[in-house]
C-alpha cells in the first residue's frame, strides 16, 4: 500500500513538472533553437536596396535578413485547402526558424518547408508535395517551427520557399520584412528610437520585439497557459505533501515492530537507519514506476499542445528535472520516515508495543468476558473513536485528503473558467454580442434592427510606448461613453471623461508604473504620438492587461487611417436572437469572441491534460482512504475478531469501518474546501495572471461533485478493506499480537 501511494503521489509530481517546465519554459527554447531575432520590422513593399540602407544605419546590428511576405495564398493538398496562407521568401542569411525535420530549403527551385503545425493537421510528410498558388507543386523538404508566432490552425498556415524558387538566380527586388539581430538586446531601446528616425520614406512600419512576440502568442490563450503551469506549481506541493504523509503512514504501522527492536537492545540510531533503508528500498521503485506513468500521461498530450504554440518538445532538456523529482519522490519517505522513526524510538518500549489500542475502561469491558462494549450511539461511532485515537495520524490523512479535495476542486473551477474565457465575451468585460464590417455612418440603421439595443463604431489598433518602445499596447476607442460596450471592472481611478483621458489596463499599468493622474504617453503604428491623462486602471485579460481605452475623437485626430479598419460593435437587448440579427445585419456578422478566441483549439488538448491529472488525484484520495481503513483493522484486528467472534456480521463490519471514513472525510472535505475558496483559487489566479482578478472559487454544484465523489471513494475503501477482513479467520485476528 505504501509504495501504491509514492508511486501515485510521484506520478502527480512528475506531471505536474511536465507541464510546467514544457509550457513554462517553451518559448525561450523555441527563440534559442530558432535564433529569434531581436526586432521584426513588417513594413509595405519597399526596394530591397532602400531597407538594407535603413537598417546599415542603425546601431548595434549584428546581423539583418530581409525578405517579401506574400499573405493570402492558396494552399491545397489532398483533402485540405486554405485560401489565407502565408508564403515567406527566403534568401542566404539567418532565417529566424528552426528545422524540425528534414533540411532547410536549398538553392534548387521547387523546395518547401512547411510549419510543423500545418504538417500535423494536414498530414503532410517529408517528400510530399504541396500546390501553392503561383507556384505549383512544391516538394516538401522540411519542417520548421519559427517562436514569432503561434501556428496552424491557432494563426494562418506559413510556409518557406528559397529566393531562388521565385527569382531564379536573383534577389527579391521588393521586400516587406526584416529580421534584426542585435550585439547587445540591452540597447533595443536605443535602436528602435533611431530606427523610427531612420525609417522615413517606408510606409506602414511595425516593430515586435521580443518581449512583443510573447504578448502575440498570449492572445492565442496565453491565460490558459499560464493557468495551467500555475495549476503545475501548486500541484508540485500536493504531491509533496502525500508522499510525506504515506511515509508517515508506514511508519505507524511498524510501531509494534520498532518497540520489539528497542525492547532487545536496538540502538535509536540503527532503528532510525534501518526504516530510512526499507523505505527507500520500497519507495524507488515505486517512484520509478509513478514517474513513468505520469510522464506517459502527460507528454504527448503537453507536446501537442506545443506544436500548436510553435514551441519544440523539452525532449533531453526535460531528463534533469525528471531525475530531481524522481529523487524527490524517494527522498521525502525516506526522510518521512526517519523523523517519526526517530521520534517513536525516543518513546519507552512498552508503549510501543501497546499500539493503538483504546485505553481505560472499554478494553476492560471487552475483556470481561460478557461480549464486546459497544458504545450506545453504536459501532459508527465505534469507528470514529478507533480512528480517533491516533490523532496525528487522524490530522495526517486528512490533510492528505483535503489536499486532494481542494485540488480536485481547483481543476474544477478551471475547467469553468476556461469555458468561460472560451465562450462568454463577458470574460474580457465586453457587453456586446455581435460585430459586423460595416462603416461608421450605418450605426443608426443597426440601431432601427429588432433586437439591436445599441451599436457604435469600434476602433482598435496598436501602439508602443513613446519611452519604451518595446511595450506594446492594444489601443481601442468609441465614440461617446464605451462602458456600453467594454465594461473591464475598474481598479482604481474613475472612467475615462472628456477628449484628453484615458484608461488604461493592469497590465499595462504595472508595465509603465502608471496611476491615475500619470501621462500615458504612446506612439501608434502609422507614426504620430498621443498624451493622454490617465483616469483610471481597470483590470482586463485582454493583451495581457496591455490595453488603453481612449476617446474616439483624440485617436482619429492623431491618426485618422484607423477609421478605415472600424468595426461597429452591436449589443443586443436581453433575450433577443442573436442568429437573427446577425441575418439582419449581413455576412460580415460574427460572434464576439472570448478571452481566448483564438486559442479554441488548444481547448481539447487542455482538457486531456487536466483529466489525466485529475485522475492521478482522485486515485491518490481513494488510496489515502483505502490505507487509512487498512492501518486501522491492521492495528484493531482483535477488536474486530472479537465483535466477529460475538456475531458481528459484515454489515456491522461495514458499518464500523464507515465510521472510520466518516472521521476522516468529514473534516478533510471541510478542509478542501476552505483550502480551494482561501488559499488555492486565490494563489492559482495571482500566479497566472496578477494584471487581472479571476474567480476560480469552487461553485455550490462543484463542490457538491467533489462531495459526492468523496462519498464514493469512501464505499470503495469501506468495501474494500471489508473484503479483505471476510478472508482472515476469527481465531487468527483473535491471536495477532
Amino acid at each position: 500500500m505504501t509504495g501504491l501511494g509514492i508511486a501515485l503521489a510521484a506520478a502527480m509530481l512528475v506531471a505536474a513538472l511536465v507541464v510546467s517546465d514544457s509550457l513554462g519554459l517553451g518559448f525561450d527554447r523555441a527563440a534559442h533553437a530558432a535564433h529569434l531575432p531581436d526586432v521584426i520590422v513588417r513594413f509595405d513593399l519597399q526596394d530591397t536596396a532602400r531597407v538594407r540602407e535603413r537598417i546599415a544605419a542603425l546601431p548595434d546590428v549584428a546581423a539583418y535578413t530581409v525578405r517579401q511576405e506574400v499573405t493570402g495564398a492558396g494552399f491545397e493538398t489532398a483533402g485540405n485547402f486554405a485560401d489565407n496562407g502565408a508564403v515567406e521568401i527566403v534568401g542566404r542569411g539567418r532565417r529566424g526558424y528552426a528545422i524540425v525535420g528534414g533540411r532547410d530549403v536549398s538553392g534548387r527551385p521547387g523546395e518547401v518547408v512547411v510549419e510543423r503545425g500545418l504538417a500535423t493537421a494536414w498530414g503532410l510528410k517529408l517528400g510530399g508535395t504541396l500546390d501553392i498558388d503561383g507556384l505549383g507543386d512544391e516538394r516538401i523538404v522540411g519542417f520548421s517551427e519559427s517562436p514569432d508566432n503561434v501556428s496552424y490552425p491557432l494563426a494562418v498556415p506559413r510556409v518557406y520557399v528559397s529566393e531562388a524558387a521565385v527569382y531564379g538566380a536573383g534577389r527579391a527586388p521588393r521586400v516587406n520584412l526584416a529580421d534584426i539581430w542585435l550585439r547587445d538586446p540591452r540597447n533595443l531601446d536605443e535602436v528602435l528610437v533611431q530606427a523610427r528616425s531612420t525609417s522615413y520614406g517606408l510606409r506602414g512600419v511595425r516593430f515586435v520585439t521580443r518581449s512583443g512576440v510573447r504578448v502575440l502568442l498570449d492572445q492565442a490563450a496565453g491565460i490558459v497557459i499560464d493557468l495551467l503551469v500555475a495549476l503545475s506549481l501548486i500541484a508540485l506541493a500536493t504531491a509533496a505533501a502525500m508522499l510525506a504523509a504515506s511515509a508517515r503512514a508506514e511508519v505507524q504501522r511498524r510501531l509494534r515492530g520498532i518497540g520489539v527492536r528497542r525492547a532487545v537492545g536496538a540502538s535509536r540510531g540503527y532503528l532510525v537507519s534501518v526504516q530510512a533503508l526499507e523505505a527507500a528500498f520500497v519507495a524507488a521503485p515505486a517512484a520509478t514506476i509513478g514517474a513513468l506513468g505520469g510522464l506517459l500521461a502527460t507528454y504527448g498530450p503537453t507536446t501537442r499542445l506545443l506544436v500548436l504554440l510553435n514551441e519544440p518538445a523539452p525532449g533531453s532538456a526535460l531528463a534533469p528535472a525528471l531525475a530531481g523529482a524522481w529523487l524527490g519522490a524517494v527522498a521525502i519517505p525516506v526522510l518521512a520516515a526517519a523523523w517519526p522513526a526517530w521520534r517513536a524510538a525516543g518513546r519507552p518500549p512498552v508503549a510501543l508495543l501497546r499500539g493503538a489500542e483504546l485505553s481505560g475502561g472499554a478494553r476492560g469491558r471487552a475483556r470481561s468476558g460478557r461480549g464486546p462494549a459497544i458504545p450506545r450511539a453504536g459501532l459508527t461511532v465505534l469507528g470514529a473513536r478507533l480512528a480517533g485515537a491516533r490523532r496525528v495520524r487522524l490530522v495526517a490523512t486528512a490533510a492528505t485528503l483535503g489536499f486532494s479535495t481542494a485540488f480536485v476542486l481547483l481543476m474544477l473551477a478551471l475547467a469553468s473558467a476556461l469555458s468561460s474565457l472560451e465562450t462568454d465575451p463577458g470574460a474580457l468585460g465586453r457587453r456586446y454580442q455581435l460585430t459586423a464590417n460595416l462603416p461608421a455612418s450605418a450605426a443608426a440603421h443597426v440601431r432601427s434592427i429588432a433586437g439591436v439595443q445599441a451599436a457604435a463604431p469600434r476602433y482598435e489598433t496598436g501602439a508602443v510606448d513613446s519611452f519604451s518602445l518595446g511595450e506594446t499596447i492594444d489601443v481601442i476607442a468609441y465614440p461617446g461613453d464605451h462602458t456600453i460596450f467594454e465594461a473591464p471592472p475598474l481598479v482604481s481611478g474613475a472612467r475615462l471623461h472628456g477628449a484628453h483621458e484615458a484608461e488604461v489596463g493592469l497590465g499595462l499599468a504595472q508595465a509603465l508604473g502608471l496611476t491615475p493622474g500619470s501621462t500615458l504617453a504612446i506612439e501608434l503604428a502609422s507614426g504620430p504620438e498621443l498624451r493622454l491623462r490617465v483616469a483610471g486602471v481597470v483590470s482586463s485579460l485582454d493583451h495581457d492587461g496591455r490595453i488603453a481605452y481612449v476617446p474616439a475623437q483624440a485617436l482619429l485626430a492623431a491618426d485618422p487611417g484607423t477609421a478605415d479598419g472600424a468595426q461597429l460593435a452591436v449589443r443586443l437587448k436581453p433575450g433577443a436572437s442573436a442568429s437573427a440579427v446577425s441575418a439582419a445585419l449581413g455576412p460580415s456578422a460574427t460572434p464576439a469572441t472570448g478571452a481566448v478566441g483564438r486559442g479554441v483549439p488548444l481547448v481539447a488538448v487542455l482538457r486531456s491534460i487536466l483529466r489525466a491529472v485529475a485522475i492521478v488525484d482522485g486515485l491518490v484520495c481513494l488510496y489515502a482512504l483505502i490505507q487509512a481503513c487498512a492501518l486501522i483493522v491492521q492495528e484493531r484486528r482483535r477488536t474486530v475478531s472479537v465483535l466477529r467472534a460475538f456475531g458481528a456480521g459484515p454489515s456491522a463490519v461495514r458499518r464500523l469501518l464507515s465510521g472510520a471514513v466518516i472521521a476522516l472525510v468529514a473534516p478533510a472535505a471541510l478542509l478542501g474546501i476552505l483550502l480551494e475558496r482561501a488559499l488555492l483559487g486565490p494563489a492559482l489566479a495571482h500566479l497566472a495572471a496578477s494584471y487581472v482578478t479571476l474567480s476560480l472559487g469552487a461553485s455550490g454544484t462543484e463542490i457538491a461533485v467533489v462531495l459526492a465523489g468523496l462519498v464514493l471513494a469512501g464505499a470503495v475503501a469501506v468495501a474494500w478493506v471489508a473484503r479483505q477482513i471476510a478472508r482472515e479467520s476469527v481465531i487468527a485476528g483473535l491471536g495477532a499480537s
